[in-house]
């Protein structure tokens, strides 16, 4: 998974540690499926069971922790041994990803000589397992949204108010999430999302104008704007200057050939590009 990928590589950047490794859980087992810097092959497909080893236990208690040597350390059992210490690590750190208070996957970092872990090692660590959390709370909210929304579910003809202003909700919610992800797929998850909600009550009596081309900035705010939020209630939503939302509505005005907020957010779903 990408998104593992990146913390791995975030933690050893960050941490000054040289190896780092993690993964998330699947079938009761943490499945290692990112390593970075490690020297050998020892850590591929390591599979790791709640309260076995140091990653097992900072699982299951929901905490961070440490083997300053590991070959020597009591307070765990050994199970993996020969994937630790076959890579030659000393030191072995390890976070629990928890989402929402449930984990979720271990994240590990580790040195080939015996090194202490202080506040410049434990903090870095603690904000890419914190990062990684909040990527997947967003993953498990778009999961959610898809099961809730589908074109069999909500046909776009004879829609219910309520269905529909949820829906427009929703569509605006998906792309406030969406500006602050980094990740190049689940970005363009999430548009295919959006485009989907767009399409459910596009009116095909009135065909969509494919001239026009709004920015993604431009169509947040107006999704926005379609809820009844003011400029400085949609500048709270989404982190921007209400000086700087009245400029994305004037360019989306000028764009849709409309004068008033209300027109644009009209003509801009006749035009497909909100629901």
């Amino acid at each position: 998974m990408q998104l593992v990928s990146r913390a791995v590589g975030d933690l050893t950047r960050r941490t000054g540690f040289p190896v780092a490794f993690g993964g998330l859980s699947r079938d009761d087992a943490i499945h290692v499926s990112a390593i970075s810097g490690a020297r050998t092959r020892y850590l591929e497909g390591l599979v790791v069971h709640p309260m076995r080893g140091l990653g097992g236990r900072a699982y299951v208690e929901k905490r961070p922790r440490l083997a300053l040597d590991y070959r020597t350390a009591r307070s765990i059992t050994h199970d993996y041994d020969r994937a630790i210490l076959g890579e030659g690590i000393a030191t072995l750190f390890a976070v629990p990803v928890l989402v929402s208070g449930k984990p979720r996957g271990v994240i590990y970092c580790g040195s080939w000589g015996e090194r202490r872990v202080g506040d410049v090692i434990a903090r870095p660590a603690f904000q890419v397992a914190e990062e990684l959390a909040t990527e997947l709370r967003v993953r498990d909210e778009v999961a959610r949204r898809l099961e809730t929304f589908t074109p069999s579910q909500l046909p776009a003809a004879a829609m219910p108010a309520a269905a529909r202003e949820e829906l427009r909700e929703s569509y605006a919610e998906l792309r406030s999430i969406a500006a602050g992800v980094d990740d190049d797929g689940l970005r363009q998850r999430l548009a295919r999302v959006e485009q989907r909600l767009a399409a459910l009550t596009h009116d095909e009596a009135n065909p969509a104008n494919t001239d026009i081309h709004l920015s993604p900035r431009e169509i947040d705010v107006l999704a926005r704007a379609a809820l009844g939020e003011t400029n400085s209630e949609i500048g709270e939503t989404l982190g921007l200057r209400e000086a700087t939302v009245k400029s994305y509505l004037k360019s989306a005005m000028a764009k849709l050939d409309v004068s008033t907020r209300h027109a644009a957010v009209m003509q801009a779903r006749r035009a497909g590009l909100l629901p």
